[in-house]
């Protein structure tokens, strides 16, 4: 086999010889194309060259494989590579700074420029940029693992998929929501249906008294869409929903002794511990070196391995001290309580306050204020506040550890005075780095003292009102950077405890990812919670009801695209929440609520339902196929029978007056008011009469169908139990004034097939009318008893008759006598205004 392989490589080696030698024998020779003259070894080279070219301008298959897979994870691979060169540029940058302006003072190492609100913002810039960085690093090193390498043997191929984590791990959010379905849905889309099936899981719990934890179940449900991403932005919708779960304190247990004000504050303080606790995690994965972590996992050793990074300068810390003869160790004492404090580790910052001599005095103030859950007595703040005043008097020595500051720091929260806060935020405007760093030192402080003073021990503590008042000095664009950050404000908002103005901004800020749906979910849980009446924000008091009706003004607005859009159910549950949010939140679905409170909700209540009533399909919804809501969802919210008769007589009312006589109709069936359901048919017929006769096509068909439905109630009333006399007496009345009627109707049909005679008799045989030419006279009212609906009717039915007597013969002066009765019984009626042709047409025919 080999040796026929290379006598046919030979042969194809022949060939090419010979077919090149006889084209170069055709070839003329050209001044501007000289022949050249190149052996084999020439020839290799600059095919060699030639191949090196083109490499340069094709990229490896490994290159394109890892590309492709950055790509399918929603990475821009030229883009990160942009950003590995700006973040390198700006380290070194950055490197040579800190050197050439090196100090050995504790801020300049950690630089914290920021003096105000306006520079706290600011100053984030370049770290949110290094997050978002090291973020994107962190996605591509999650990334599954693919061999790139393509071995002819068998094996993995190239872009095969090597899993690294069993996939039987799947989200237990996602699957308890069901989102296979949304799969290929935008994502507004299926925020918006994640959300509705909570509001619906929600109502159904309140409905049966169960437990249900709104905050954490929106949660869970914008999470289970796997869309979050930073973009850029320092605050998402992910971080806004675990802000809200810690405000209304879900995942923890409140003392019953704290006010539903501090409650707020502390879930607030919670959530800002929590990103603390992230954020030195990341900290420490980013220098594992430095850190020195080891196998320790416990909180003190995460915040020891922090202060090995942060204070890295500084030489040797007192807790890696192991010889005391030894140069002596930085005090860390202060940062470490500091920093447990700030990341929610208090037993850690206690246990530290204990063991440490330079803390021996502060130990028993800090155990107070952690067990008051942030409130000390009197005696305590005034204590804290003395100490505090001692370090103001003391002065910024030369050569004093910068770190002492978080000393006085520590101080000013347990005494939670104003001055002292006030003083320390004026002396030492670098003292917080982040406006995170400020919101949480000034909510650690914030106590609620009843009148704003602490007992008699004179000091005014620095409250709520004061950081809001602070933080409103700001227009929203500043905090959002005109927008390019647009949950930063409602963000600050809402850890400054100014909920209603957080979730109206919200409503108003559409933005590409519809943050008006959150924010009506947000008014969802806070109303549900009762909290909205605690505090408005500063500059705007509004009433406890004010508050709640504008967050059911927001979700009522909400549910109502649901109604626009046909679907009724998700628009009662939406509705269902409006109505509860001015009924008192979670307790009015078992009517724990005020009087006034029961009163707002039933009104709402019903208008809201009625709203769906009136609506295509909302009479199936709400009373099912049958009865009066015992099968529909109208006894989801009106248990009581007689409430859902009386709602419902109510709304066959509105329905009625506003021209909705089917509906009505329906209703008044539904709920065995019959008298007024034939009241309603016969109004509608007797407007159909008069429609009939002036020439309208669709009159006959309306009125065939309005008479078939009320011989259809008056054989559904046979067999009607327990009807009173009244209501009997009331279904005969309307019974009678349909047969009159009908009996009118007749004479309009038979008076336009030109049979004028037979309308003739049948004029002559109404019983309620004087008109028959062989009856004596009366002088009786005959209107009198008759219905208006009848004598809506007379008028066009006079001037029929007049008709038929003009067009017939008389022949033996019945007719004669039948037009006389007529223009008697129009003499004997003139108060009653109608029209004037009537009266011309029978002086006419007379």
């Amino acid at each position: 086999m080999r040796a026929m392989a290379s006598e046919q490589g030979m042969s194809s080696w022949t060939d090419l010889l010979h077919s090149s030698t006889k084209l170069l024998e055709q070839a003329a020779p050209s001044a501007q194309f000289p022949p050249l003259q190149r052996n084999l070894d020439q020839l290799e080279a600059l095919s060699k060259k030639l191949k090196a070219k083109t490499l340069r301008t094709e990229a490896p298959s490994q290159s394109i494989a890892a590309t492709r897979l950055l790509a399918r994870e929603g990475i821009n691979a030229e883009q990160l590579t942009r950003d590995l060169k700006s973040f390198e540029l700006k380290r070194a940058l950055l490197l040579i700074a800190s050197q050439s302006c090196f100090k050995t003072t504790f801020e300049d190492v950690f630089p914290a420029e920021a003096t105000s609100v306006e520079e706290y913002l600011q100053q984030e810039d370049w770290q949110k940029e290094k997050r978002d960085f090291l973020q994107s690093l962190s996605r591509i090193s999650t990334l599954p693992k693919t061999n790139m390498i393509d071995k002819s043997s068998g094996g993995i191929r190239s872009g095969q998929m090597v899993p690294m984590a069993s996939s039987s791990q799947v989200s237990s959010g996602t699957s308890a929501i069901g989102l296979l379905p949304l799969a290929d849905k935008p994502v507004v889309e299926k925020k918006v249906s994640v959300y509705a099936e909570v509001v619906r899981n929600l109502n159904n719990a309140r409905q049966q008294g169960l437990p249900f934890k709104p905050a954490t179940a929106f949660k869970v449900a914008y999470e289970s869409l796997g869309t979050e991403a930073s973009g850029g932005k320092s605050v998402n919708m992910q971080k806004m929903w675990h802000l809200i779960l810690k405000l209304m304190g879900e995942d923890s247990m409140m003392r019953q002794s704290v006010s539903r004000k501090m409650s707020l504050v502390i879930g607030a303080r919670r959530h800002l511990e929590w990103g603390h606790e992230k954020y030195i995690m990341d900290i420490i994965q980013s220098h594992p070196a430095q850190a020195a972590l080891g196998g320790a996992v416990g909180n003190l050793h995460r915040v020891r391995a922090f202060l090995r990074i942060r204070l890295r300068d500084y030489g040797l810390l007192d807790f890696d001290a192991g010889d005391a003869r030894r140069q002596p160790p930085i005090d860390t004492t202060w940062q470490q309580i500091y920093f447990c404090l700030r990341t929610g580790y208090y037993d850690e910052a206690r246990q530290v306050a204990l063991s440490s001599r330079a803390s021996h005095q502060f130990a028993p103030l800090l155990a107070e204020w952690i067990n008051g859950g942030g409130m000390v007595p009197a005696h305590t703040a005034a204590a804290a506040a003395e100490e505090c005043e001692k370090m103001f008097r003391m002065g910024d020595r030369v050569g004093r550890a910068s770190y002492d500051k978080k000393k006085l720091l520590l101080y000013a929260i347990i005494s939670g005075s104003r001055r002292q806060i006030d003083c320390l935020l004026r002396d030492i405007p670098s003292l917080f780095s982040t406006i995170e760093d400020f919101l949480w030192f000034i909510l650690s402080a914030v106590q609620d003292f009843p009148g704003g003073t602490s007992s008699n021990e004179g000091l005014v503590p620095y409250s709520l009102d004061d950081l809001q008042a602070y933080l409103n000095k700001f227009e929203p664009s500043y905090y959002t950077k005109n927008g390019k950050d647009p949950l930063v404000y409602p963000y600050i908002l809402l850890l400054s405890i100014q909920l209603l103005p957080a979730i109206s901004y919200l409503s108003k800020e559409a933005g590409e990812e519809e943050y008006h749906i959150d924010a009506a979910h947000i008014a969802i849980v806070l109303a549900d919670n009762r909290v909205l009446s605690e505090v408005s924000g500063a500059g705007q008091k509004l009433g406890v009801m004010d508050a709640y009706a504008e967050a059911s003004s927001i979700i009522r607005q909400y549910g109502s695209m649901y109604l626009r859009l046909g679907n009724l159910q998700m628009a009662l549950e939406y509705y269902a929440q409006a109505a509860a949010a001015v009924g008192g939140g979670h307790v009015s679905w078992t009517g724990r609520g005020s009087v006034d409170q029961q009163r707002q909700m039933n009104l709402m209540l019903k208008q809201l339902l009625t709203e769906i009533l009136f609506r295509d399909g909302g009479v199936y919804l709400l009373l099912g196929s049958r009865g009066a809501g015992e099968e529909g969802e109208l006894r989801r919210f009106l248990t009581d029978h007689k409430a859902r008769q009386q709602f419902l007589l109510e709304a066959a009312r509105q329905c009625q007056d506003s021209g909705l006589y089917d509906k009505s109709i329906e209703i008044q069936k539904r709920i065995g008011a019959f008298s007024m359901a034939l009241d309603t048919i016969n109004k509608c017929l007797s407007e159909a009469i008069c429609a009939l006769s002036r020439g309208r096509l669709d009159g006959e068909s309306q009125t065939a169908g309005l008479i078939h439905s009320g011989n259809e109630i008056l054989e559904t009333f046979k067999y009607y139990p327990e009807v009173s006399f009244q209501e009997r007496e009331h279904v005969s009345e309307q019974q009678t004034i349909l047969r009159q009627l009908e009996t009118i109707l007749s004479i309009h049909k038979l008076t336009r097939l030109g049979q004028y005679l037979d309308a003739l008799r049948e004029v002559a045989k109404i019983p309620f009318l004087p008109f028959d030419p062989r009856a004596p006279d009366t002088s009786a009212d005959v209107l009198q008893n008759l219905s208006p609906h009848v004598q809506a009717c007379l008028p066009d039915l006079l001037k029929v008759a007049i008709t038929c007597l003009d067009n017939v013969s008389d022949t033996d002066g019945s007719l004669r006598a039948m037009r006389s009765k007529i223009a008697t019984f129009l003499a004997n009626n003139m108060r009653q205004n109608w029209p004037r042709d009537l009266y011309e047409k029978v002086a006419k025919s007379l």
